[in-house]
């Protein structure tokens, strides 16, 4: 079974998977294809907590971390409001085209929008999204969502992408 949720960052074993799944996409070819520095490894944790405006959705399926989602709080000038920025996706390749990349943009635009009335805006660019599981039509951000007005809204929050089956 597979759960999608926002990471809790004072929890040692959540905060060990955003770390090696971030290590994980580190080293495939669409995040670079080179593992993290030990230091930012042993950093990260400490830095993510220490920084209210980040969030993490993690994936897990039965009790093993598959997917992640880096999230950082930002500023719309010209909407005037908050946005989320999304800058990491990761699905580890054994769980790629099962749309769990969906679910843990449905679990980003809920947190938005339930703690800031936040857009939500992709900047991880379309290869790495692409290399996600992801079929990526233009090089324009794959996330740029409306505002939610009402509850039944937030329920059926599912951003417009397409997935590779």
């Amino acid at each position: 079974m597979i759960d999608v949720f926002i990471a809790d960052y004072r929890n040692p074993l959540q905060l060990d998977a955003v770390v090696s799944l971030l290590d994980s996409y580190a080293r495939d070819p669409a995040g670079g294809g080179t593992p993290l520095a030990e230091d930012i490894k042993q950093n990260l944790p400490a830095a993510l907590a220490g920084r209210p405006q980040m969030f993490s959705v993690l994936a897990f399926d039965d009790g093993e971390p598959i997917g992640l989602v880096n999230c950082i709080e930002g500023f719309s000038t010209f909407a005037c409001k908050p946005l989320v920025n999304v800058h990491d996706v990761v699905v580890l390749e054994s769980h790629r085209g099962q749309h769990i990349v969906q679910r843990m943009f449905a679990c980003v635009e809920v947190e938005a929008q339930t703690h800031s009335g936040s857009v939500v805006e992709q900047r991880a660019s379309p290869a790495r999204i692409c290399a996600t599981g992801l079929c990526c039509v233009s090089a324009r951000p794959v996330l740029r969502h409306r505002a939610l007005s009402t509850e039944e809204d937030v329920k059926k929050a599912v951003p417009t992408i397409r997935t590779e089956d």
